[in-house]
């Protein structure tokens, strides 16, 4: 919150869109939910048996501000894991929009009453707020999309994601029905997306399911808005250092310079072989996506993949012998980077990238010269 009051001169934000993980809700014992709780207005109540029986909305007079409305995105594992706790929160949603308070202090209830005036439904309906795959589905298909090369802009990816999770889940037969209504409404109002990190092992950049859900959520939230800037806040709930919320952007920054840009990672990724070749190049892939659903397009970091891993020859022949596939694909990001505007690259570096890269390929299909 303190973030968007800062970016959007003192105005709260009256949507936030949070991802709800299953192993990340396991391994932090809920704290993604309790984002979810903070952000609404609302504490657990325990029934006599000392378990969660309800989440209760706390008072405004006690609040001191206005409830701010949550899409909650949730992964295919924590739908199918955590069902008592997603028909929790529905029912927490449910009598939010119910809550007889004032619309500009309460913006689920702002929120599902102007839907349901638009599009003549119910207010139970437009107060739907946990959205995933269809029931027994998962993932967004964004990662296949960019792996492939198979998409032309962001907006393209950001309308993936939102066809992939569009159904809504919660209390009675509320199992993924399709309310794509519901979730375009939503991705309008969003200001900012909230990720929750739970390993010092894998980040943002280490993970296709990052840029493929989070950051699509960013692009489909962008897209609805005419292209509007949405942020994306990144709690890091490792128990080390500082755990203030950060901005995507630094993140990704820090993480780049301290594994796929890091000499040190790189050395020790290319002694394991193949198998660390793939996760040099899995990475490459990833900054393609992170470009892509994000925008996030700075130079320095594939002018320093080009340099690390292409231009350095001993590194260059490395990868190549113990991966040749793996580092066609380096190459080739790095080609596609400077094709979709993420790289700023000159000619003559280009230039020699396509030459690499279609002896790699010669090489691959068995061409002899």
């Amino acid at each position: 919150l303190e973030q968007e009051l800062a970016a959007s001169g003192g105005a709260f934000p009256e949507t936030v869109t949070v991802t709800l993980w299953g192993l990340d809700a396991i391994k932090t014992r809920g704290e993604s939910v309790a984002i979810v709780l903070a952000l609404v207005g609302a504490r657990v109540v325990l029934d006599g048996l000392g378990k969660v029986g309800r989440f209760e909305l706390i008072p405004l007079s006690e609040l001191g501000r206005p409830r701010v409305d949550v899409l909650c995105s949730m992964s295919g594992i924590f739908r199918d894991s955590f069902a008592n706790v997603v028909d929790l929160l529905d029912d927490l949603f449910q009598r939010a929009a119910a809550a007889d308070e004032p619309e500009e202090m309460n913006f689920v209830r702002k929120h599902a009453l102007a839907l349901a005036e638009e599009r003549g439904m119910p207010v139970q309906a437009a107060a739907a707020r946990l959205f995933s795959n269809p029931a027994g589905d998962y993932g967004s298909m964004v990662n296949e999309r960019v792996g492939q090369g198979n998409w032309g802009s962001s907006e393209e990816l950001g309308d993936t994601w939102a066809g992939r999770n569009a159904f809504s889940y919660g209390r009675g037969g509320e199992k993924g029905v399709a309310r794509p209504e519901v979730l375009g409404s939503l991705l309008q109002s969003t200001r900012r997306v909230v990720q929750e990190i739970d390993s010092v092992e894998y980040g943002l950049t280490d993970i296709q399911e990052y840029y493929a859900n989070t950051g699509a959520i960013k692009a489909a939230a962008e897209g609805a808005q005419g292209g509007r800037r949405v942020g994306l806040s990144v709690v890091e709930a490792t128990g080390q250092g500082d755990q203030r919320p950060k901005e995507l952007e630094d993140v990704l920054r820090l993480e780049y310079r301290t594994k796929l840009l890091n000499p040190k990672w790189a050395k020790t990724m290319v002694a394991m072989g193949s198998g660390g070749a793939y996760e040099v190049s899995t990475r490459m892939t990833a900054a393609i996506g992170w470009g892509g659903t994000a925008k996030f397009a700075e130079d320095f970091v594939f002018d320093q993949a080009d340099e690390v891993y292409v231009q350095d020859e001993e590194m260059a022949a490395k990868l190549r012998r113990s991966n040749p596939s793996a580092f066609r694909n380096v190459v080739g990001r790095l080609i596609e980077a400077s094709g979709r505007g993420l790289w700023d690259a000159d000619p003559e570096r280009l230039e020699r990238l396509r030459e690499i890269y279609q002896d790699v390929e010669d090489e691959l299909e068995g061409v002899t010269q």
